[in-house]
């Protein structure tokens, strides 16, 4: 696990992930090499797995999001590599295995409706498929939110 200082610092990162190494190291009172370090094994561990921009979607032309949620024939162990297939489709932003009535729920982005319809077609042909559910999106109210790091305040 990580101790209180890694915690720390990922708090800093999660804020801004683009703020210098000796500045979180000055607010936390360590030397700029203590943190450099620390980071280094944070990132070997895979606790920190990347750094990259947060897109605004519908800048980008991306103005449809929708979930959807997809069964497969047979149950969630039928095909085993079906979300390595999923992953091929670039719409996909974000894929699930869950439990419950689906075997799968998905995030996808695409830039019209008329390309959501299309998505859908071309999932549906997968052979391991036997139906989606979709819930377009209206608005989004906050999304990309830190994960809590440290000691959680109790109500």
């Amino acid at each position: 696990m990580i101790d209180d200082i890694d915690a720390e610092i990922l708090a800093r990162l999660q804020d801004d992930a683009r703020i210098p190494l000796s500045q979180v190291a000055e607010q936390i009172g360590l030397a700029t090499s203590s943190v450099h370090e620390r980071v280094r094994k944070l990132e070997s561990k895979g606790i920190i797995q990347g750094y990259r921009p947060i897109l605004d979607a519908e800048a980008l032309n991306y103005g449809v999001t929708a979930i959807v949620q997809l069964s497969q024939m047979g149950g969630a162990n039928h095909d085993v590599d079906l979300h390595e297939r999923l992953a091929e489709f670039i719409e996909v932003e974000d894929c699930y295995g869950v439990a419950g009535e689906d075997d799968y729920v998905l995030k996808v982005r695409t830039r019209t409706t008329r390309d959501l319809e299309m998505l859908l077609k071309r999932l549906n042909t997968i052979p391991s498929v036997s139906r989606t559910r979709t819930t377009v999106i209206l608005n989004t109210y906050f999304e990309h939110r830190p994960i809590p790091i440290g000691p959680q305040k109790r109500d």
